[in-house]
């Protein structure tokens, strides 16, 4: 889900722009109840996907009812007044992450239209690397655009298809997109969901007695006590109704390649992607990482949340204690870290603060799941030595990170990335740490339960360490050039 505003990309809440920002989280729910409620609760387990706004879509069978509000679904979806706004037995839900330049409501999802055979409402985890080239052509053609998102592509795309059916329209629209998604859709009669060919995002099959659930992950559907039944596959389409669930196929068959930055950052340590425990695969990402970067220290201490279990992994790896010695405040809010620059120069010491009895006098080795520009790094290691320790050793739990992702991974510019400007030196040099290391792709893979990557076609999707693109960029080659996707300011 693509989308800009003032023509400027975002980088979530984090004032350096330093941490990687999934952009949205999908749920839906097929005759049950308390289908609006159950929807709550289920984004409220993919809160980490998408932090700025949450919707939720209802359907009673005849009419839709909509809530769209900007801010943490606990802050309005928790309300009873809320949820009585939203009846029927089906329901689907959405959770986006900020982008800078002003949220506004009209791009909060599920988005919603009316066509001539009835209403349906769309949700979308992903980023459409044609939506750009669509959105201008539709434009042309007449289409009255009301969001900034590329979404609302597919909303046109199904509008003006000439198909007899709702989901030969629909299909016909998949098949008019290029990049990365995982649609949940709701009309007066079906639960639908759709995972793009190559299966980039990811998006789950769960029961719950007789209800058919799609969610971005497995652990929405722990929260509510509902089975997991397997994963939506790559390429697939699944039609849920009354008779149940049936199951398209309208893309040739191909191997699947997920994005490796599910297991590495994005998705929860609880949950179940593609058959694995992420929790395990980010262990073994740190048990790698000691074998092939091994450090002279006395303890390991993880940057947290995200690399508290890879450090786990590097700790039993090495033989080495760990420790926490950096203590995570979950309850700053965005106010602290936005006015001036002297709060940003403190926003890392506001989430993050040292364990001095942990550290001093110790040589350390911080494990961390990523490095994107470095300016956090450069804080968390200069808080390590200001506590008293006496060496810092820097290794991060992926590859560097050379290339922008285009796939809805909110990531800096080419120029941006630190591991694109300089060398192993200069980036150690940059964050002041005694050594750094990063994990091979190779060793990615290994963790991941392969002998290596094959060269010929990559297990997963990883452009990002290998600049490896898994589809087309129409946008990217035309007149957008070398930019993040901007529709916004190319529409305007």
């Amino acid at each position: 889900m693509a989308e800009v505003e003032d023509g400027v990309t975002g980088f979530g809440t984090d004032a350096d722009g330093d941490r990687l920002r999934e952009e949205c989280g999908v749920f839906g729910i097929f005759d049950h109840p308390d289908a609006a409620a159950v929807t709550t609760l289920g984004l409220h387990a993919l809160q980490h996907r998408g932090q700025e706004a949450a919707g939720i879509v209802s359907c009673d069978g005849k009419r839709f009812h909509s809530e769209r509000r900007l801010g943490l679904v606990g802050d309005h979806f928790s309300r009873r007044d809320v949820i009585e706004r939203l009846p029927g037995r089906a329901a689907i839900g959405h959770v986006r992450y900020s982008t800078t330049g002003g949220t506004i409501l009209r791009n909060v999802q599920p988005l919603f239209a009316e066509l001539d055979a009835g209403g349906f409402a769309i949700g979308h985890n992903g980023n459409l690397t044609n939506g750009l080239s669509l959105r201008r052509q539709l434009v042309r053609d007449g289409a009255m655009m009301q969001s900034t998102t590329d979404t609302e592509v597919m909303l046109h795309l199904v509008a003006r298809s000439r198909m007899p059916r709702f989901i030969e329209r629909f299909i016909e629209g998949l098949r008019q997109l290029e990049g990365a998604y995982s649609f949940v859709v709701l009309t007066n009669k079906k639960l639908i969901g759709a995972r793009d060919p190559l299966g980039i995002r990811p998006l789950v099959l769960g029961r719950l007695g007789n209800s058919y659930i799609l969610a971005s992950e497995t652990c929405a559907l722990d929260i509510i006590g509902a089975r997991h039944e397997r994963d939506i596959e790559n390429g697939e389409v699944v039609v849920i109704t009354e008779a149940g669930l049936q199951s398209i196929k309208p893309f040739p068959a191909t191997a699947p390649r997920p994005c490796i930055f599910e297991y590495i950052y994005f998705s929860r340590p609880d949950s179940i992607v593609g058959g694995k425990s992420v929790y395990e695969i980010r262990k073994s990402l740190g048990r790698e990482l000691a074998r092939e970067a091994r450090a002279g220290a006395d303890v390991v201490v993880p940057v947290p949340d995200s690399g508290v279990p890879a450090a786990i992994g590097y700790a039993q790896e090495a033989g080495i204690p760990y420790e926490l010695g950096i203590i995570r405040n979950h309850y700053v809010g965005r106010t602290f870290i936005e006015p001036s620059q002297y709060m940003r120069d403190l926003g890392v010491r506001l989430k993050h603060s040292a364990n001095r009895a942990a550290v001093a006098g110790k040589r350390i080795v911080l494990v961390d799941d990523s490095l994107v520009r470095g300016t956090t790094s450069v804080k968390i290691v200069r808080m390590m030595r200001e506590a008293g320790a006496r060496e810092v050793h820097m290794r991060i739990a992926s590859p560097p990170i050379t290339h922008p992702d285009y796939y809805g991974i909110d990531t800096p510019e080419r120029d941006n990335l630190l591991a694109a400007t300089h060398d192993l030196e200069g980036m150690r040099d940059y964050i002041g740490a005694d050594t750094l290391a990063f994990l091979s792709v190779n060793g990615i893979y290994r963790a991941m339960g392969h002998e290596s990557r094959n060269a010929e076609r990559p297990q997963y999707t990883d452009h990002c360490f290998t600049g490896e693109y898994p589809t087309l960029l129409t946008d990217r080659s035309g007149e957008v050039g070398p930019k993040q996707l901007s529709l916004l300011a190319e529409a305007s």
